[in-house]
């Protein structure tokens, strides 16, 4: 079970799980340990999910894909908008989440766990963690983001 730093602005409660990396535009990064590999996990933030309201479809690129960081690896689709989300590692897709398709609301009910996208067999994993926001970095942007978005209502 992940810890979670946590944050209320206005009446929303947002959390970030203590144990991933961020890219800034919200989405997570998580290195799976399996033999050694360079495989991680992806999947978005519970403000990014917060944001764009309740997911209606989520289409994910197929295994096989090549990506560079800031591809786009998904696209959303929710009541509000279709959102494209870009991946926080360059790499292949090796892995795409099965419970999607039946049940794309997981991503809005769990977004650091079931709600999972892909995993990405890393490219160079150190290169681009380098370039990634640890959880306290994520959540002072995330704030930033957060308060500058009720500006607009």
């Amino acid at each position: 079970m992940s810890e979670y730093l946590e944050t209320t602005i206005d009446k929303f409660i947002f959390r970030v799980a203590a144990d991933r990396l961020y890219s800034s535009d919200g989405m997570w990064a998580f290195r799976v340990e399996s033999r050694g590999s360079g495989r991680v996990r992806i999947g978005l933030t519970d403000y990014l999910q917060q944001l764009n309201g309740d997911v209606a479809f989520v289409h994910v690129k197929p295994v096989g894909t090549e990506l560079a960081v800031g591809d786009e690896v998904a696209e959303l689709e929710t009541i509000k908008a279709i959102v494209g989300l870009c991946s926080p590692v360059s790499g292949r897709v090796v892995e795409v989440n099965p419970d999607l398709d039946l049940s794309p609301e997981i991503v809005n009910q769990e977004p650091y766990g079931k709600g999972w996208l892909a995993v990405i067999e890393a490219a160079d994993w150190e290169v681009d963690r380098a370039k990634l926001l640890d959880p306290r970095a994520y959540l002072s942007a995330m704030q930033s983001q957060a308060r500058e978005e009720l500006k607009k209502e």
